[in-house]
């Protein structure tokens, strides 16, 4: 079956999504062993939360860029994650979704939330012809994240070093069934439709 063009894809269950960061270790290792974010997390920028494990790993580099060397799995609060769908902008102007480019400022400048669609990756991380989900959070959605919604934080590097091994060996097949089962994550139209770019 071929693939939307837009389609959030994620790891979820009746309750929870779970999306993906990278940090330096001396923000992801307390985050991962306490399960909420250490105080060194600053609330105060915009947070990028990604459903699209592959698109993490092209994104920290298989955990080996500086700064993005712990890789973590946050897991969230459906309600949490729809609230930030519904109340974001894309972030970008596009014809046809805004009435036109001021009100597009407008109503970025507003949003607690942002949302692009990025190319979706393979295991040599090359783009794919579909796109994923990227989250951008800030002001009330990032408080909410840390404070609310944040249900559990796991650590993903020994699993993306793994992975990584394995393409690099060039054993797509056991690197695949090591990948986090990420499926559609059906949501009503009406709370996509400001967000297809």
């Amino acid at each position: 079956m071929e693939e939307p063009q837009h389609r959030i894809r994620a790891a979820h269950s009746q309750s929870t999504v779970t999306v993906y960061q990278a940090y330096s270790p001396e923000i992801g290792l307390p985050a991962a062993r306490d399960g909420r974010f250490p105080a060194v997390w600053k609330r105060d920028r915009m947070t990028w939360i990604k459903p699209s494990f592959l698109w993490m790993m092209y994104r920290c580099g298989w955990a080996t860029k500086e700064g993005q060397e712990t890789v973590l799995a946050v897991e969230i609060d459906r309600d949490g994650f729809e609230w930030a769908l519904r109340h974001a902008c894309l972030s970008s102007y596009t014809h046809g979704v805004h009435p036109d480019r001021a009100a597009w400022q407008r109503q970025l400048k507003r949003a607690p939330a942002r949302v692009q669609w990025d190319p979706e990756r393979d295991l040599h991380l090359r783009p794919l012809p579909y796109r994923s989900l990227q989250l951008g959070l800030s002001g009330e959605a990032v408080r909410r994240y840390a404070d609310e919604w944040t249900v559990a934080i796991r650590d993903m590097t020994p699993l993306a070093h793994e992975i990584h091994a394995l393409v690099s060996g060039g054993d797509l097949d056991s690197a695949a069934r090591l990948l986090p089962e990420e499926r559609a994550y059906t949501v009503g139209d009406e709370l996509l439709a400001h967000l297809r770019g």
